[in-house]
């Protein structure tokens, strides 16, 4: 089971179309990659070759 994150201040903002933006400080307090191309991840997903960039090399 998941763990539930209470949205603070900071966590999101609204997109001109409305939409709810999650930032990085959210998704690093989630603390995982949900792998679904988020335009704010911390982590380097790229839903375009669905992998996770490694910026160790």
């Amino acid at each position: 089971m998941k763990k539930i994150i209470p949205v603070e201040e900071g966590d999101y903002y609204l997109t001109p179309e409305g939409y709810r933006c999650f930032t990085e400080q959210y998704h690093l307090k989630r603390g995982y990659c949900c792998e679904s191309g988020c335009r704010h991840c911390p982590y380097g997903f790229d839903k375009k070759t669905n992998s996770i960039k490694n910026y160790n090399n």
